[in-house]
């Protein structure tokens, strides 16, 4: 009869301690994709200064104004009239 109970209590020890392996590989993998997004963060972060650098660098006021000058020709209203 105690033999049961000890093979039971086995099993469960067996059980338990899979679970704990699992467990534990389960946050390790959870882990390593934290990393991974926190260095595609990083990444984004660095592109998204580049493309603000690069957006306020097309949108400038003189370059525009020499843009519609050069390349469409354009005056300014004032002198239209003169």
């Amino acid at each position: 009869m105690w033999w049961h109970l000890n093979f039971l209590l086995l099993i469960l020890l067996i059980a338990s301690a899979l679970g704990v392996v699992a467990s534990q590989q389960r946050a390790r993998y959870i882990y390593q994709a934290i990393h991974e997004e926190e260095k595609n963060i990083a990444r984004l972060n660095i592109e998204f200064g580049q493309l603000e650098l690069e957006l306020s660098t097309w949108a400038n006021p003189s370059r525009i104004e020499k843009l519609a000058r050069n390349r469409l020709m354009m005056q300014d209203v004032k002198r239209q009239g003169n």
